[in-house]
């Protein structure tokens, strides 16, 4: 009777161990890719094209299966992001688009994009050279382009600075134009569409190949400080194995002329740095120096 039990309990032991190995599969395989959630600067083919490259270089480095997934505003990354269970396990989040998610617990920075050599950039805001709109304070009574309501340069940036120059977003625009990125902003400002428009420095010549007299056309009026690039950040649920994983395989890949060329098509990308949340902390107290939090802005 003891021997029956002892099997008993030998093949209840084995029965459990392949229970156990029929469970989710492993992060990272054909079976159960990591989600990769990407917003897009520019259009949307384009990104994601450069993105499934970067991906093929990811899993020829590292073997890990990456998808790319082009979500249509920053809201929506930062909703896959904190979904239960996460419907995206890493994301490249502008500056504001990743604090509302690491203060909702759900995004970790890791990877800080350069672009021109510098890890961070700088917003404007334009209008057309013959509107008769010369400052910040001229825009009261117009129409305004921008590109996501959760975009860093192209929106939160100069909301702000519009109310510090006394003209109120809300009341005093006769209406707000969202055109879904930074160079149908400026698309948007270009063919009259809008009076005014914001974007990252220098949007205008995403547009310039075929309006070759866009900078003319359209004067800027506006300048705001630096801003930490977008990057990549991780849900907390990715390991710190697997993060070091992908961020080793994304700065080799961003040391070869082939991965810079995959990473420069999906987001104007020409290298990566390594920074954590600290590297923000200079944009947090620009919101507390004019007495918002990320979710007054929202």
């Amino acid at each position: 009777m003891k021997k029956r039990l002892v099997i008993l309990i030998a093949l209840l032991g084995m029965f459990m161990v392949v229970l156990a190995g029929c469970g989710e599969p492993e992060l990272g395989t054909e079976e159960n890719p990591i989600i990769w959630v990407l917003v897009p600067s520019g259009e949307s083919e384009t990104v994601l094209t450069g993105f499934d490259e970067v991906a093929a270089l990811l899993f020829e480095e590292t073997g890990l299966v990456v998808e790319p997934f082009v979500a249509t505003e920053y809201a929506g990354a930062i909703e896959a992001m904190c979904s239960d269970p996460p419907k995206a396990h890493m994301a490249s989040l502008a500056t504001f688009a990743y604090m509302l998610a690491s203060e909702r617990g759900c995004a970790e920075a890791e990877l800080v994009s350069v672009r021109f050599g510098s890890p961070s950039y700088n917003g404007q805001i334009f209008t057309r050279a013959d509107s008769g709109i010369a400052s910040l304070e001229d825009l009261a009574g117009k129409t305004f382009c921008r590109p996501d309501p959760l975009s860093t340069s192209g929106w939160i940036i100069p909301s702000l600075e519009l109310r510090a120059a006394g003209v109120d977003p809300d009341n005093d625009l006769t209406q707000i134009v969202d055109a879904g990125s930074h160079d149908a902003a400026v698309s948007g400002v270009y063919n009259g569409d809008c009076d005014a428009g914001s974007s990252f420095v220098d949007a205008r010549s995403t547009i310039e190949e075929d309006n070759p007299d866009v900078m003319d056309v359209l004067q800027v009026i506006f300048i705001s400080g630096d801003i930490p690039n977008d990057g990549v950040q991780y849900v907390p649920s990715v390991s710190r194995e697997l993060r070091d994983q992908l961020n080793d395989g994304l700065l080799a890949i961003a040391a070869t002329e082939e991965g810079v060329e995959a990473l420069d098509t999906a987001y104007e990308w020409t290298a990566l740095e390594k920074h954590d949340d600290s590297f923000y902390d200079q944009f947090r107290q620009i919101l507390d120096a004019a007495g918002v939090s990320p979710e007054d802005l929202q």
